[in-house]
C-alpha cells in the first residue's frame, strides 16, 4: 500500500545514516560553541506571514514550495522552509534587542515542496548560525571563518570552494538595480516569463534564473562591483583582507547575489563539484534590514545555513560508534539484567543477549560489533563471578562480579 511508504521527498533516517547526520550536526555545534554561539530552537511551523514577509511574496519558495495550510482555528500556518525567518521572529517576539550582540546556532528539519533529487528532499535538515547586532565587517569575517572551521573539521576543506561577492549598501544597490534594469530591458522579449515578471519588481533575481536563455543574457550583464560606493567598497575590502589574513581561500564571484531587498554587503557560498548539479553545501550573507522588514527594530545581521544531507554525503566515514559490551546470560536472566544495568551506570554501552542458545547469543554479539562478552553461567553465579571473553582475540578470563566494572574499565 502506498500509504505505508514514506511520502515522496522524505525518507527514514535509520541508525547508520542517522549516525552520519548526528556527527555532522554535532561537529557544527561544537565548532559554533567555540565561537561563542548558543543554540536556539524555534518551532517547526510559524504563521505564514513570517515567511511570506521575509522571503518575498513573489519568491519561488513562497509561491511554489511552501507547505502551507489552515489550522483548525483558520490561521494560515507554514512548515518552516528555512531557519533565519524563525530566528528573526524569535528575536522580535522575545524582546531580545537589549541582549545584542546575539550569536545563535540552530539545527533541525525544514520543508519545501520541490522536485526531489540527489541531496535535495522535501523534508531536509539544516544547521545554521545567525550573528545579530554587529555592523562591522569583522562579523562577516567571523561567520565565514566559522563556516570554514565546520567544513574543515568534517574533512571537507579540499572538497569545497568559497565563492564570495558584495551586494553593497543601499545606495550601491539602487544604482546597480537601475543599471541592471536598463541592460535587461533590451532583452525583455527574450527573457523567460518569470524573469519578465521580475524585471520591474526585483531584477536581481534574474541573475539567479535557471532558464538557459536567461543565463545567456545574464552573461553580459553589468556587475555589482561597478556600482559600489566608496564605503561599500571599503567594507568588502576589509572582509576579503580578513579572510586572507586567516588563510581562508576564496574566489570573488561577481554573479553571486541574494535577490531579496534586505540583503546587503557580503554574500557567500561554499560549493562542491562532488554532488552533481546541486553544488552548494553552505550559503549565507548579510541582512541588515530583515528584522526591520518584519516590524522589529533595525538590527544588522549575518548568517549562513548548511544542508546536513549534502554534507553527510560528502564526508568520509565518521568515527565508529562506541563498541558495546555484550552481556550473555546462560542462567539467571534477571541477574544478567542487573549486571547490564550496573555496567550502564558505570558508563559502558551494553547489548543484552535476550534469547537463544550460547552460539546464537554470541553471533548477535559479534553482529553488534561488541568488544567483549560478559558471560553469566550457573557455575560462575555460584562463585559470584563472570567470564569476560575478548571477541577480537578470543581469550577469556574469569573475574569476580564485585570488581567487574573496574576490570572492564581497564580493558576498554
Amino acid at each position: 500500500m502506498s500509504s505505508l511508504q514514506p511520502v515522496r521527498g522524505t525518507h527514514d533516517l535509520l541508525p547508520e545514516e542517522s549516525r552520519r547526520h548526528r556527527w555532522v550536526e554535532e561537529a557544527a555545534f561544537a565548532a559554533a560553541r567555540r565561537y561563542g554561539f548558543g543554540e536556539v530552537m524555534t518551532p517547526i511551523f510559524e504563521f505564514t506571514e513570517v515567511f511570506a514577509r521575509t522571503l518575498g511574496e513573489t519568491s519561488d519558495v513562497v509561491t511554489k514550495e511552501m507547505y502551507t495550510f489552515a489550522d483548525r482555528s483558520g490561521e494560515s500556518i507554514t512548515l518552516r522552509p528555512e531557519g533565519t525567518a524563525g530566528v528573526a521572529r524569535a528575536f522580535i517576539s522575545g524582546g531580545l534587542a537589549q541582549s545584542l550582540p546575539l550569536k545563535l546556532f540552530y539545527r533541525g528539519p525544514m520543508f519545501r515542496h520541490e522536485r526531489p533529487q540527489k541531496g535535495r528532499l522535501r523534508q531536509f535538515h539544516q544547521v545554521g548560525v545567525e550573528l545579530l547586532g554587529v555592523e562591522s565587517p569583522l562579523a562577516d569575517i567571523e561567520v565565514i571563518a566559522l563556516a570554514w572551521r565546520v567544513l574543515s573539521e568534517l574533512g571537507l576543506a579540499g572538497k569545497v570552494r568559497l565563492e564570495i561577492n558584495t551586494l553593497g549598501d543601499a545606495e550601491s544597490r539602487e544604482a546597480y538595480r537601475n543599471t541592471l534594469t536598463a541592460y535587461l530591458s533590451q532583452f525583455r522579449l527574450s527573457l523567460s516569463e518569470d524573469s519578465r515578471n521580475r524585471l520591474e519588481r526585483n531584477p536581481l533575481r534574474i541573475l539567479d534564473s535557471k532558464d538557459e536563455g536567461d543565463k545567456r543574457i545574464v552573461e553580459g550583464a553589468p556587475v555589482m562591483t561597478d556600482s559600489l560606493t566608496p564605503a561599500a567598497r571599503e567594507f568588502f575590502q576589509t572582509v576579503t583582507n580578513g579572510l586572507g589574513m586567516l588563510g581562508i581561500p576564496f574566489i570573488i564571484n561577481p554573479r553571486l547575489v541574494r535577490g531579496l531587498d534586505y540583503y546587503c554587503h557580503t554574500a557567500f557560498e561554499f560549493t562542491t563539484t562532488s554532488l552533481g548539479a546541486q553544488g552548494t553545501v553552505l550559503a549565507g550573507g548579510r541582512y541588515d534590514e530583515l528584522i526591520a522588514t518584519m516590524g522589529g527594530p533595525r538590527t544588522p545581521g549575518i548568517g549562513w545555513a548548511a544542508g546536513v544531507e549534502r554534507l553527510s554525503m560528502l564526508v568520509d566515514e565518521p568515527p565508529a560508534a562506541v563498541r558495546p559490551v555484550a552481556v550473555i546470560p546462560m542462567g539467571d536472566e534477571l541477574a544478567a539484567m542487573h549486571v547490564a544495568e550496573r555496567l550502564r551506570r558505570a558508563g559502558q554501552t551494553v547489548e543484552m543477549g535476550f534469547s537463544g542458545n550460547m552460539k546464537k547469543r554470541m553471533a548477535r554479539a559479534n553482529k553488534a560489533n561488541a568488544r567483549f562478552a560478559v558471560i553469566l553461567g550457573e557455575e560462575e553465579a555460584q562463585r559470584r563471578a563472570v567470564t569476560i571473553r575478548d571477541l577480537d582475540g578470543g581469550s577469556q578470563e574469569e573475574v569476580p562480579l564485585a570488581s567487574l566494572e573496574e576490570h572492564l574499565g581497564r580493558l576498554l
